[in-house]
């Protein structure tokens, strides 16, 4: 039993007013990170201050609520989820949530510790990873992060070692790494390695994205199709619009400036510090530490009224989800940025 027994408090449902029902949450363990990608992160950045993070005990029953209420995958973001120390064994701690419905623990990471953290991921037992990896070229690849690109490749080839299956997720920015396009889907499908591109969108830290730096969905399959057969495959529950190359590869792009997924979202965010995002372009977070803190803390009574309360500020502010990115782009630009919400 679990030091924090919690009971479930109503219909175990997430839904918003769309009729979409919540079954993935992201959860952001740390914001910071190595890598300094204009997509994601400020020039100048400021850290929280590691006594405001969530803990990882807080995070486990937050967890477990969810789960309770029909999340079935979760998937642990950063910053980069790695620099946090105990991420492993809270990945352990997850595995006790599998009884209760959850089936599948995954991490994004930008694969710079892989390396050294790929055996015990495995052991911890961890399903799948996403691994960021903007370009296959080392001068181009230190121009976008400040880091070094074999530390990466080395991360990469020691998740195959071990056995962990891996996407690879790809930011395309006009004039930064538009011409790595063939460059990935050559490397990629040698290897026979999952890759997803992803449009540049307006969650950079600094806020000078536009519309021009995004590469389009077309303007990837306008380079691809002189040396692919180009086959359209039916869309799932996933972000990404997948495409068949030669009859077997599948490619994934993830559009959401110029084709959004938002009719079919089923995720929800949880930033390091306690703020629940409803959509990844939310204009407001639902601050629910305060709930977390005193599930841990008091008695098996307060608890459950704890808990109860949680229960009233999340079903709401989850059935408020607006309907997708086109409906609130035009809203003042907030805050947070990529690298607290972990994409």
């Amino acid at each position: 039993m679990m030091k924090h027994e919690i009971q479930e408090t109503a219909i175990p449902i997430l839904q918003d007013q769309y009729g979409r029902i919540k079954r993935k949450l992201r959860i952001s363990v740390t914001d910071r990170c190595n890598f300094k990608c204009i997509y994601c992160m400020p020039e100048h950045p400021e850290w929280m201050k590691k006594q405001d993070l969530l803990s990882f005990e807080a995070l486990l029953v937050f967890c477990r609520y969810m789960v309770g209420q029909g999340i079935e995958n979760i998937r642990i973001t950063g910053g980069e989820p790695l620099m946090r120390q105990g991420v492993v064994h809270f990945i352990g701690d997850l595995q006790r949530l599998r009884a209760l419905g959850l089936k599948r623990i995954s991490i994004t990471t930008n694969a710079h510790y892989l390396a050294k953290y790929a055996e015990q991921l495995k052991q911890a037992g961890l399903d799948d990873l996403n691994i960021s990896l903007d370009s296959l070229d080392s001068m181009q690849f230190k121009q976008l992060t400040k880091k070094e690109l074999a530390p990466v490749l080395d991360g990469i080839e020691a998740a195959k070692k071990v056995g962990l299956p891996f996407k690879i997720n790809c930011v395309l920015i006009k004039g930064q790494n538009d011409d790595q396009i063939i460059p990935m889907v050559k490397w990629a499908k040698q290897h026979n390695i999952p890759l997803r591109f992803i449009e540049f969108m307006p969650l950079d830290g600094d806020q000078h994205w536009t519309d021009q730096a995004v590469v389009s969905e077309a303007e990837i399959l306008e380079q691809l199709q002189p040396l692919y057969d180009i086959q359209l495959l039916q869309q799932q529950h996933e972000p990404a619009r997948l495409y068949q190359l030669d009859g077997h590869y599948h490619l994934g792009i993830i559009s959401t400036i110029t084709h959004s997924f938002c009719g079919d979202c089923d995720r929800i965010r949880l930033t390091a510090q306690g703020e629940l995002y409803n959509c990844l372009f939310a204009q407001q977070g639902l601050n629910i530490k305060p709930y977390l803190l005193q599930v841990i803390k008091q008695n098996t009574e307060l608890k459950q009224q704890a808990l109860l309360q949680l229960d009233q500020q999340i079903k709401p502010y989850i059935w408020h989800k607006a309907k997708g990115y086109h409906a609130i782009q035009h809203q003042q630009a907030r805050k947070i940025s990529m690298h607290m919400l972990g994409g």
